[in-house]
């Protein structure tokens, strides 16, 4: 059995508030999607307490369901809801905006960034990503697996994620928790409403999936009628951004087919792109920043950046706006809440197997990288350390090893 407690988020702030703590983020964000969730958590919702944890999982799982950049789709949604519109567009600009300048900036001159010390910082980086998909898992858990049945919910979840490493392996693992939920908690009792309100109306939501599908649909016509470079440029990376799913990691591939076959940019110059992707913090989709800039012919520079950048983002957020006032509705509804009960779980074991692979199996390749990340978890969990400090530490350290 299962109680559900309302919980309305608090009153719209400021929009400079969901600046600042976007721009944090932006700033301080590293390791990739999984991990970006993770630091959402600690400073959305245990620091500032914008919203509860159930609250949260939802978003999250309506996240993971959708294409497009995760990360960047549940900080829009989360300065939507504190902040309204303005604080929406405020929350992507300040997560994506400096990612994007520096990736920008590398594009201009990548051959300055190789060597032992770098490859040694930007492994530092992997490792802090470990500890803090392990402190958000940790803490998740706690508060929505709080018995047995969903703890096996989550169990199963991560297996299948590990065992099917696609989208169709993570969407398969939270439509189970779903079916899961309906199962077991079907029938409790005190289900309430919905616990977030984004303000968006059903008009809103169709006007925006229809622009989602326009633009789908119609950009290929429009690049084979109206053969500009401008114009296919855009195309390719908005086709890419309304495809994908999973993220960063599994954009790329498509967009070096997109980039790279049809000679626009070469196969180094692509691979180097990727390789700095990781080390700045931000969501990876801000790598079309780089990429834009890089291509050739023109536009290339800051017009291409501004289009790459446009393209990619554009479809993940239009289909989020689109299906927001549809999810407010059909949250309200019991069954709906027994669904959520076990998605919530699933979100869980959906962390947990990313917290294995690829978070774990990329980054923690000797007992060093073993000692590093757990001494930037007891960081967190024990000395309570602020994120920022815990990838300070993670990288001088993991530089110190490389210099030893």
């Amino acid at each position: 059995m299962v109680s559900f407690e309302p919980s309305q988020p608090a009153a719209r702030k400021a929009p400079g508030e969901v600046l600042g703590a976007f721009l944090k983020l932006g700033l301080t964000s590293f390791g990739g999607p999984i991990a970006h969730l993770g630091y959402f958590r600690d400073e959305l919702v245990i620091r500032r307490r914008w919203l509860d944890e159930a609250g949260y999982a939802e978003l999250v799982a309506l996240c993971q369901f959708l294409p497009g950049p995760t990360s960047s789709q549940a900080g829009f949604a989360l300065g939507l809801l504190r902040g309204g519109w303005l604080g929406a567009c405020l929350a992507w600009a300040a997560f994506t905006l400096p990612s994007a300048l520096l990736l920008f900036a590398f594009a201009l001159c990548a051959d300055a960034f190789d060597g032992p010390l770098w490859r040694a910082g930007t492994h530092g980086l992997k490792l802090v990503a470990v500890a803090v998909v392990a402190h958000a898992v940790r803490g998740m858990a706690r508060s929505l697996t709080p018995d047995r049945p969903r703890v096996a919910i989550a169990i199963v979840a991560g297996l299948c994620v590990l065992f099917l490493p696609t989208a169709l392996g993570q969407i398969g693992a939270i439509a189970f928790g779903a079916l899961a939920g309906l199962r077991w908690y079907a029938r409790a009792p005190g289900q309430a409403a919905g616990r977030l309100q984004f303000g968006l109306s059903r008009r809103t939501g169709a006007a925006a999936l229809c622009l989602f599908l326009a633009l789908l649909l119609g950009l290929p016509a429009a690049v084979t009628l109206l053969p500009a470079q401008g114009l296919a440029l855009f195309e390719s990376f908005y086709r890419a951004g309304a495809l994908v799913f999973g993220g960063g990691h599994v954009v790329l591939p498509l967009l070096e087919t997109r980039l790279v076959t049809p000679g626009w940019l070469g196969a180094d110059a692509f691979l180097t792109g990727y390789g700095l992707a990781q080390a700045v913090p931000g969501p990876l989709f801000a790598v079309a920043a780089y990429l834009g800039g890089a291509v050739e012919p023109e536009p290339n520079g800051i017009a291409g950046a501004v289009i790459a950048l446009s393209g990619i983002f554009l479809p993940g957020l239009l289909i989020l706006v689109g299906l927001l006032p549809f999810w407010d509705i059909l949250r309200r509804q019991p069954q709906a809440q027994a669904a959520m009960a076990g998605i919530n779980a699933a979100v869980v074991g959906v962390l947990g197997a990313a917290l294995y692979d690829p978070v774990w199996t990329t980054a923690v390749l000797t007992p060093t990288d073993l000692a590093i990340a757990l001494a930037a978890f007891a960081l967190l969990t024990v000395r309570r350390l602020a994120p920022w400090l815990v990838v300070l530490a993670t990288v001088l350290g993991s530089i110190a090893v490389q210099v030893i």
